[in-house]
């Protein structure tokens, strides 16, 4: 039998469980959503026969028998955000070139155009912010302030063979990047790898689409988990 203090405990402890739940559901939730759901390419389009959803992750992959001759792109159809806080894990094997495209415009033959948080296998491109017409913007372990007709100030914020020991071959690393207005930042696995201030709006989008990219050239795999995004006003 329950005595009246004992049913008064035990909803209390009810209580301090449905608030515990909460909170915890809060900080998970903490105004990201999520881009991919681990199943299947729900939400996101491509040229037919290159990526795939295996066991979890997303995946595209070139071969000796398959070879990627031409870079393409897989478009998530979630909106063409312009402020924004993006996170994705990837992981990239063999002589590989990815990168994670934004505030872009779609291309035929499912091209894009606009900038690209770029990664490659051998660490030359990794960290750096890339554009389809200036090529790279923002190198590994810069601060570049682009003023309208294009000129560059730029200041080393720290040495980018150093920043690349933050970056794990052939394992999964966390990329972030944030939009916001003219100013954006890119980190590896906490790590600050660049920052741009660019003005130069005959190359640039205050907003567009996002993308994954997988390159022409020799065998290799890229594959992407865990991407979420969160607007910003």
């Amino acid at each position: 039998m329950i005595t009246r203090a004992g049913f008064f405990a035990a909803v209390a402890l009810a209580a301090s469980f449905a608030v515990a739940a909460e909170t915890a559901k809060q900080k998970s939730d903490d105004g990201f959503t999520a881009m991919f759901n681990g199943k299947d390419l729900t939400g996101w389009e491509g040229a037919l026969g290159w990526w795939e959803v295996r066991d979890g992750i997303l995946t595209a992959e070139s071969t000796p028998s398959k070879p990627c001759q031409r870079s393409h792109y897989l478009y998530w159809k979630g909106g063409e955000p312009a402020n924004f806080d993006l996170r994705a894990t990837y992981r990239i094997s063999g002589e590989a070139n990815s990168g994670i495209q934004f505030r872009s415009e779609r291309r035929p033959e499912w091209d894009t155009w606009g900038y690209q948080a770029d990664l490659d296998s051998a660490g030359q491109y990794t960290g750096c912010l890339y554009q389809h017409d200036r090529g790279l913007v923002a190198q590994r372990g810069q601060r570049v302030l682009i003023d309208a007709s294009g000129h560059k100030e730029i200041t080393t914020i720290g040495d980018a063979a150093k920043l690349l020991k933050a970056v794990r071959p052939d394992d999964w690393n966390e990329y972030r990047i944030l939009a916001k207005g003219p100013q954006i930042t890119l980190w590896i696995n906490d790590v600050l790898m660049c920052q741009v201030e660019d003005h130069q709006e005959k190359f640039t989008r205050p907003q567009g689409i996002i993308a994954l990219q997988l390159h022409q050239g020799p065998p290799m795999k890229v594959e992407f988990k865990e991407l979420k995004i969160r607007t910003l006003d």
